[in-house]
């Protein structure tokens, strides 16, 4: 099968799908509602609480997709996913071209469709919300597509490109790194991936749990890229174990940096550095790469009867899920304004309401306070009301004067907000940084110094896993584009 017949738009397998069944027809299909565990259960263990649509599932669903002449949900992707191509190559069952039209453009196309807020990108794009209507299901689609090739065990990667002889290094395995690895792989570069911890995937392993995403398919998202000819290297940290002069003296002729934003913030009131208050990442490190809690492993486990959970956003969902799971009786959301402004998926603070997570809005902690031996005993918390919208768009939380209360707690989670990875930045002469501490590029994600790119959160500041895939396929191009040209000089 040719790449004609696999994403053209006007081939007759895509002519006869439309005569199967009218628009209206096609309208009138409910959105398919993805199979989970049950909550009362999933708490009991890290099992993935999404568990995949079926065939005959995704089928239908594909079915839905109206093929528009011109496809705006293309227009949400920030890797630029062939969307429709892809779903119509579902409906009439041609798993492997609809992976192969994933692979073309995302190089982690399992985990996208696991993590990323499509209903805040390609979905929100899409025909169906002009109707009223549920949007397709472009995620759950991704997903299946994605699961279904892995489960086959063909590798689209497997017949790699011709090397160029040109070999670039990237800092950081997130998701950033990841992408331009695969995209400058598929160019036919030499590419070596540098990981400052001991397992490749950046937060992708240590930052998202595996009831969410599991391991299993980071792995295999992986092995495909090692398919690809991508060389992997753990326990090295750019700016320290090796400088940017060391990448330059083995030959390295381009350096993407996707470090990350793995720099906690905290709120800065009294009572922070009392025993058994920590920091989101702090907390998921250790559970998820290090396997706190766990038979085998000597870390020590963060537990807590009562715990509380700063913030709104994924990590604090993530934060307070893995809570229950580690056995909290009761969990607590603490988020100062109210559940309309979180900016959490949906479908991930339904999924801690299902599992028995509290919801405290319109409060902020103003302490911590601790027992006599120094163990954060309660949290005095600020009632607050929503004023005019701030700079965001989103209502300004305002006190109520004289509304406090103080809630009993034994672990309190702060996740509000990551800075910048600051090693690399403080460590290469003449990188040009932001005020907030970001690498600062161009419109082609190059930095001040020629052969230094960069991209994700150590651009962005902290985003999500598909916008800083995005930024690693933009780079690749970018990149590429002036190292062959200097290769002709």
């Amino acid at each position: 099968m040719t790449d004609n017949n696999i994403q053209g738009r006007d081939t007759g397998w895509r002519k006869a799908l439309r005569e199967e069944m009218t628009a209206k027809e096609r309208t009138a299909i409910p959105r398919v509602e993805m199979p989970m565990l049950d909550g009362a259960y999933r708490v009991s263990c890290n099992d993935e609480v999404n568990q995949g649509l079926s065939f005959e599932q995704a089928v239908l669903e594909a079915t839905r997709c109206l093929d528009c002449p011109t496809p705006t949900c293309i227009e949400g992707c920030p890797v630029g996913i062939q969307i429709p191509d892809f779903i119509k190559n579902i409906q009439r069952g041609n798993l492997p071209a609809a992976a192969k039209i994933l692979k073309a453009t995302s190089a982690l196309p399992a985990v996208c469709g696991r993590v990323c807020p499509q209903e805040k990108q390609c979905e929100s794009r899409c025909i169906y919300n002009k109707m009223k209507k549920a949007p397709v299901a472009i995620g759950y689609l991704e997903r299946f597509a994605a699961d279904e090739e892995i489960a086959r065990g063909v590798d689209i990667n497997t017949n790699k490109t011709k090397t160029n002889g040109i070999r670039v290094a990237v800092a950081g395995s997130g998701p950033a790194g990841l992408s331009f690895a695969g995209e400058m792989a598929r160019r036919g570069f030499e590419v070596d991936v540098f990981e400052a911890l001991h397992e490749i995937g950046g937060v992708l392993k240590y930052g998202i749990p595996e009831f969410r995403l599991p391991n299993s398919i980071v792995d295999a998202e992986l092995a495909s890229l090692r398919n690809a000819g991508v060389r992997f290297h753990t326990d090295t940290i750019i700016g320290k174990t090796l400088s940017y002069d060391d990448l330059l003296n083995q030959g390295f002729k381009g350096i993407f940096v996707a470090s990350g934003a793995g720099l906690p913030k905290f709120m800065g009131i009294p009572g922070e550095n009392y025993c058994g208050v920590l920091s989101s990442n702090e907390y998921l490190t250790r559970i998820n790469l290090m396997g706190a809690g766990r038979k085998g492993f000597d870390t020590p486990a963060p537990v807590g009867r009562c715990v509380a959970v700063v913030g709104g956003g994924n990590t604090a969902m993530d934060s307070v899920r893995t809570a229950r799971r580690m056995g909290a009786e009761r969990a607590i959301i603490i988020y100062r304004r109210s559940e309309t402004e979180m900016p959490a998926r949906r479908e991930e603070i339904e999924h801690a309401r299902q599992e028995g997570v509290e919801f405290m809005t319109l409060a902020n902690p103003i302490e911590y306070l601790a027992d006599e031996k120094g163990r954060v005993r309660a949290v005095r918390v600020q009632r607050m009301e929503l004023g005019e919208p701030d700079a965001s768009g989103r209502r300004r939380p305002v006190p109520i004067q004289g509304a406090i209360d103080e809630i009993e707690i034994d672990l309190a989670i702060v996740s509000v907000g990551v800075s910048p990875n600051p090693l690399i930045p403080d460590n290469i002469d003449g990188l040009d940084v932001t005020d907030r501490g970001t690498i600062a590029v161009d419109e082609n994600l190059c930095s001040s110094i020629p052969a230094i790119f960069a991209g994700g959160d150590i651009v962005r500041g902290g985003a999500t896993v598909i916008l800083a895939m995005g930024d690693g396929r933009h780079a690749a191009a970018s990149m590429a584009e002036k190292l062959l040209a200097d290769a002709k000089c």
